[in-house]
């Protein structure tokens, strides 16, 4: 019997699998010509709204692609700060600065930034799509 599984995915198993295990379970329904293109209209909207998520991410990467940020912090003798520049800092600084929301956890920095100067940052906003600005630390 042929079945569409609630993942969209049609397989074919045992009559007795069906009836028995995946259809009383609401794992899967019947693969009735009505329930296919269901299954075939789903996929099309999910296809298009990936493809509209990886368009609004290379629009904002080409907007964030090279810009500075500048973030002002304390900092003690030999430009060490007094505590650390975060993922969460700079989301905050994107936001006030170029006025794009960025999460924090799409900003990828290998440790937090203890010194002044600049670092570069790279921020992922999609599978395959990122983008590289410069963080400027100044005493402030």
């Amino acid at each position: 019997m042929k079945v569409i599984l609630t993942q969209d995915t049609m397989v074919e198993v045992k009559d007795g699998y069906a009836r028995n295990y995946l259809l009383p379970r609401g794992l899967a329904v019947e693969a009735s010509p009505d329930n296919i293109n269901v299954m075939k209209t789903r996929a099309q909207a999910e296809k298009s709204r990936k493809e509209r998520e990886l368009a609004k991410a290379k629009e904002l990467a080409s907007l964030l692609q090279d810009k500075v940020v500048t973030i002002k912090a304390k900092a003690g003798e030999n430009g060490k700060l007094f505590g650390a520049v975060t993922a969460k800092n700079i989301a905050e600084a994107v936001k006030e600065t170029l006025g794009v929301d960025v999460d924090k956890k799409d900003i990828h920095l290998e440790e937090a930034i203890k010194t002044l100067g600049t670092t570069e940052v790279e921020i992922k906003l999609y599978p395959g799509v990122s983008a590289k600005i410069s963080v400027k630390t100044v005493e402030g």
